[in-house]
């Protein structure tokens, strides 16, 4: 089971890698939104924001999301490693229920050019 840093760290590498996306995965990180990622198996929950090109995480929470973010994740902390080292297929995941991606209509269109 992924620790705490662990997921963090995976958070920070994948905000490095979207902080240099070029095309169409850099417009689709332009958005400015706020941001919630609940591990599951850890039942704790990171919250920030999306701005920039970049996931700014402020605050580690414990539990579920305090507040509904603008856009919301949920998963395993090794899901979570498991994707931002490219070893999990991100539609697959979601399509499979490991990973949960909620946002409004119009994010939604604009996030899946990330798959």
């Amino acid at each position: 089971m992924a620790t705490i840093e662990e997921c963090r760290a995976a958070l920070d590498k994948l905000s490095d890698s979207m902080r240099h996306a070029e095309g169409d995965v850099r417009e689709a990180v332009s958005l400015d939104r706020s941001v919630s990622c609940h591990i599951r198996d850890l039942d704790v929950t990171f919250v920030g924001r999306l701005t920039g090109g970049r996931i700014r995480v402020d605050d580690t929470v414990p539990g579920p999301p305090p507040e509904r973010a603008e856009i919301r994740l949920a998963m395993d902390g090794d899901d979570l490693v498991a994707l931002v080292d490219g070893e999990l297929h991100f539609a697959r995941a979601w399509g499979s229920g490991r990973v949960r991606l909620e946002a409004g209509f119009r994010d939604l269109l604009r996030l899946r050019k990330l798959l």
